[in-house]
């Protein structure tokens, strides 16, 4: 299912091995309490997820992956407890120093303080995620950034298919200006909710009103096997399209519903209560309608990234001595990643792939002293950094960071999301080019000093990174010529509008 889903572009070892610790990862979560929903007997209960035929999802409620993340905080605590981990809070990573071609430590900016500090080890771990808010509006929490790995990138770490991004089909649409981000609604709901959109355009009638035979259940004629279940990438891509068709609801007609009406008939208000009651509750908070007696609105947004740094089977990068595990990297989901593919990934990567792959080089190459304080990389690294930090502060122009970050997040999400062609990634190219310039002469930090706590020079470094790895993404896309997974070129689909690939 994973190499399928992904459209065949993921490296097939790493996904075995994935599948491989999959039941482990179950047991190691159990372990560390997360409480997995259960059948009547006591036994792990499972569900179906999208792009898959078979229920074999283990969840806890609606909020499996806060569980997890529990889970696992809980256990790193502990060892923080017990002195056998440094938690280094409140600190921003900015590049890698490099010593005799090895990754020895990073360098990093103290949040509070702004001091600049240089960290050195035997080894470096990247685990921090994807890069998402490059398109501004994501359901990545606003502190997800590109930083670390373009710099890494920036120190001649390989970066492997960056266009590959994945909209997800179940979010709370927009709904203003002034938006920071966007909430996701687990695509759990897609196992009971039906996805429809009136046969006629600008229907104003209250969705209960609307006849079953005047509803387009588009998801079920399109795609009879899976039905709603389908992938993400087909799920997202079929939104877009019926709402471009001036068949979407809700005040910006960039929406489809989801209806559980069925579901409740089916099996009961009390049942569907159990199996999803704080989603439902947390969609009522935002949205403000009922969803047990009015259908959800959803529509598609930025939410994961397959591409990321390459790595090999150990998970090390092309630069020595530099590992990447999670999202950060780009083995393991290929053009698309399938339901809950994400919390295996990163718990089988952390577990039960480094642990084992990190020790033979460390028995090689680690020990060997140190790296010292004084050493000419670390203080090259420590002055690299400072001179970027200077020069954002010394521009003192008129624009904010957050209207750059805005401006290229429409760019992206316009000519680089859902769909895209050859004529849009050069115009988006060539607007991203523009808007970097213009960002390194006309950008205003304030308050106007680094060596305090500035949310602005924080955000001013990634927007700094994303100016930059936006136009690889753009230039990845239109490289690629054809259609698979999460990237969908309108210049190579088939007959009937799929995803034409280019297997050769």
């Amino acid at each position: 299912d994973t190499v399928k889903g992904g459209d065949y572009r993921a490296r097939e070892s790493n996904v075995h091995r994935l599948a491989e610790v999959s039941a482990n990862i179950i047991d190691q979560a159990t372990a560390q309490g997360v409480p997995f929903a259960r059948e009547y007997g006591g036994t792990l209960e499972n569900r179906t997820f999208g792009g898959v035929l078979v229920s074999r999802t283990f969840y806890a409620r609606g909020q499996t992956g806060q569980q997890l993340l529990y889970g696992a905080y809980q256990s790193l605590m502990r060892q923080v407890d017990k002195k056998s981990v440094n938690l280094l809070t409140m600190k921003d990573v900015l590049d890698i120093i490099v010593v005799d071609g090895h990754a020895r430590g990073v360098v990093v900016r103290d949040l509070k303080t702004g001091k600049l500090d240089a960290i050195t080890a035997d080894a470096v771990l990247l685990c921090t995620g994807g890069y998402s808010n490059a398109f501004y509006l994501s359901t990545n929490a606003m502190k997800c950034n590109v930083t670390a790995t373009w710099r890494a990138h920036k120190r001649g770490a390989f970066f492997a298919n960056p266009c590959y991004t994945q909209i997800h089909p179940t979010c709370i649409p927009e709904h203003g200006e002034s938006q920071s981000k966007l909430t996701l609604m687990s695509e759990s709901l897609r196992n009971d909710g039906r996805v429809w959109v009136p046969r006629k355009g600008k229907d104003t009638r209250a969705p209960g009103a609307i006849p079953a035979a005047e509803r387009y259940y588009y998801l079920e004629e399109r795609y009879p096997t899976f039905g709603n279940m389908v992938p993400r990438d087909v799920a997202s891509r079929n939104a877009k399209y019926v709402c471009d068709d001036g068949l979407g609801v809700g005040q910006t007609g960039r929406a489809v519903f989801l209806d559980f009406k069925d579901a409740i008939e089916r099996l009961g208000k009390e049942e569907i209560a159990r199996r999803y009651g704080n989603l439902f509750d947390m969609y009522e908070k935002i949205a403000g309608e009922n969803p047990y007696q009015t259908p959800m609105k959803i529509y598609p947004a930025p939410h994961y990234t397959m591409g990321g740094l390459w790595v090999d089977y150990d998970l090390m990068s092309n630069l020595p001595g530099l590992f990447v595990l999670g999202e950060a990297n780009f083995s393991d989901h290929g053009a698309n990643r399938l339901g809950a593919s994400a919390l295996m990934q990163g718990l089988a990567d952390g577990y039960f792939v480094i642990p084992y792959t990190l020790a033979p080089y460390l028995a090689k190459y680690g020990n060997k002293g140190g790296v010292a304080a004084d050493h000419a990389e670390v203080r090259g690294a420590l002055e690299g950094v400072a001179q970027k930090t200077e020069k954002l502060m010394s521009i003192k122009g008129e624009r904010t960071v957050e209207s750059f970050h805005k401006e290229l997040g429409n760019v992206m999400l316009d000519k680089c999301g859902m769909s895209r062609t050859e004529a849009g990634l050069n115009e988006a190219i060539a607007k991203i080019r523009a808007l970097r310039s213009e960002f390194w002469e006309n950008v205003r930090i304030l308050p106007d000093k680094d060596a305090t706590l500035n949310v602005e020079l924080e955000k001013a470094h990634r927007v700094a990174d994303f100016l930059e790895f936006s136009e690889l993404m753009c230039v990845d896309a239109r490289e690629r010529n054809e259609s698979c997974g999460g990237h969908f070129r309108e210049e190579y689909q088939t007959d009937d509008g799929e995803a034409k690939r280019d297997d050769e």
